[in-house]
């Protein structure tokens, strides 16, 4: 790297006119060129592939294009002769192309001064897939043809093929990309039948891999396997250069369950979870409905009644499956958690008996008030008065929710009214709320609600204020100490200025009662610049 790089560029030119003096004599149409390769690509490399600096060997590469393949390998044996290759370092993606089509000879070789340098031998072709993609290859040769194909594109549609069986054997977006990255872009091994037959897989496959991608029946009729001449367990990791012999038996009983954990690609894993969801059908779906049907009455409902033939067409259909049978099977086989299927089932019902039990709750909080205020004042004074846990009472009605509302805080020593909602009890708001000021339409719903007035009571209640004043600096610190100076508890503190340079506080703080509040506002008020502070509503 300590070249610069006109020095770098002029070495290429000497290696290329090498190349072409080394190539004259085999009477063979070329085009090359080279490059040397960029420092930030470098650090690049090094980087994205783990890499030292010594690691690479394309610092200085040409590329050598010519028309078919038997030229390819004529000029490769040209270069070994000119250069002495490099060993490890001599890749023919031509008779095992990569798996987005990639073909190449790729060598790297002591060129002139003793430097590394990389040579990559393709066709035009070749080179067409690799700068633009196999998509635009097949563009082009339709221009030139008029849409006749070759053998060469019928063999390339294969990769695509792999794609749209991925596709096809997961319905989840997440585990086919997963797929698609693991299986076709990831680390490959290529290996042979005993007939010369190249199948690539992706590393970590085993012999069930390879029987799947052969045919699904080779695979489900698999008994063994050999490689490289000597019998292997079928969970055998096979390597590049294998030779795999699949051995198979018409009277097999079929795959095995374990298979699945044995194998490593997703093609082989659901052709096996297809045989036996297919082969025991009839037993997945009877299991399937003695597991809704457990499930059901677990959550008390009736399953008789839940398990009609309307139900579980629509809930199969919901969940993207043909007849209620195939969902059944689904469930039985264990694609399908029963728990989802149990509550799209029950839908309806729970929200009916929801809806039931607002309704009942409603109605016994309105027939109590309704008997409250029609009793007599005598009767009144005889009935205990109920204290909730939020210091409320409400005369006369017992084991009844109650609860301060969040979009006014009301603190002890506020005015209040409360406000039969529907389901949730007592909802207790101040007077001046707006929400009751519309609320007042419904008066049916309004319930008179006061403070127990405990003495030596602690609770803290949550207050909600605003402060406005001129942006300076300490201006949050004198108000933060204010409010230390009354209340030690801060729930939350948020602020902002406008363009004016005025600041609005919001502060949430921990009450006693409306005097400690009041005592604080006024704190507040004493703070120099500070022009506005009053209580919020959500």
């Amino acid at each position: 790297m300590n070249s610069r790089r006109d020095q770098r560029v002029d070495y290429i030119q000497k290696a290329i006119n090498e190349v072409k003096s080394a190539i004259s004599d085999l009477d063979i149409k070329s085009e090359i060129y080279g490059r040397p390769k960029h420092i930030y690509s470098v650090y690049k490399k090094m980087v994205d592939k783990h890499k030292q600096f010594s690691q690479i060997y394309d610092l200085l590469a040409i590329r050598v294009i010519v028309q078919s393949i038997k030229d390819c390998y004529a000029v490769l044996g040209a270069i070994h002769t000119e250069w002495k290759p490099m060993p490890g370092r001599f890749k023919d993606y031509i008779a095992m192309p990569k798996a987005n089509m990639y073909q190449s000879l790729h060598t790297t070789v002591i060129g002139p001064e003793g430097k590394p340098l990389e040579v990559q031998i393709r066709t035009e072709e070749m080179h067409r897939v690799a700068e633009f993609g196999i998509a635009a290859h097949w563009a082009y040769k339709e221009g030139i043809t008029n849409g006749v194909k070759g053998s060469q594109d019928n063999n390339k549609l294969n990769w695509f093929k792999q794609i749209i069986e991925l596709q096809e054997d997961t319905d989840d977006a997440a585990d086919f990309m997963d797929s698609v990255k693991g299986e076709l872009f990831g680390d490959h091994v290529y290996v042979f039948t005993p007939k010369g037959d190249v199948f690539e897989l992706p590393k970590g496959a085993g012999p069930l891999d390879m029987a799947y991608m052969i045919h699904t029946e080779v695979g489900n009729h698999t008994t063994g396997a050999k490689v490289n001449g000597k019998i292997v367990p079928l969970d055998h990791q096979v390597k590049n250069g294998d030779i795999v012999d699949i051995i198979t038996s018409t009277s097999s009983s079929g795959p095995s369950r374990d298979w699945v954990k044995m194998v490593h690609t997703r093609r082989a894993r659901n052709k096996i979870k297809q045989y036996f969801r297919l082969e025991d059908r009839e037993k997945n779906i009877e299991n399937g409905r003695n597991i809704i049907t457990r499930k059901l009455r677990e959550e008390g409902f009736d399953a008789h009644k839940i398990l009609t033939p309307d139900r579980l067409n629509q809930a199969a259909v919901n969940m993207h499956y043909q007849r209620d049978e195939d969902l059944l099977a689904a469930i039985g086989f264990g694609d399908v958690q029963p728990t989802g299927v149990v509550n799209r089932l029950t839908q309806d019902v729970r929200a009916k008996l929801k809806r039931e039990r607002q309704d009942q709750a409603e109605k016994e909080v309105l027939e109590e008030h309704q008997t409250i205020s029609e009793s007599t004042e005598s009767t009144k004074q005889h009935k205990k008065a109920r204290k909730s846990s939020n210091g409320i009472v409400i005369e006369g009605v017992d084991n009844l929710l109650v609860r301060l509302s969040h979009c006014c805080t009301p603190v002890p020593g506020d005015k209040i009214v409360g406000y039969i909602t529907k389901g949730r009890g007592v909802s207790v708001h101040r007077v001046d709320c707006p929400n009751i000021a519309k609320a007042e339409q419904d008066g049916q719903r309004l319930i008179q609600v006061s403070w127990a007035n405990e003495p030596g009571d602690r609770t803290i209640y949550s207050a909600i204020f605003s402060v406005q004043g001129y942006n300076r600096a300490g201006l949050l610190t004198n108000i933060l100490n204010a409010v230390n100076n009354v209340t030690k508890t801060v729930s939350s503190v948020n602020g902002q200025v406008d363009n004016n340079k005025m600041a609005t506080i919001s502060l949430s703080v921990g009450i006693r009662n409306l005097e400690q509040l009041e005592r604080l506002i006024s704190t507040l008020k004493n703070i120099p610049d500070v022009y506005l502070v009053k209580r919020k509503f959500r």
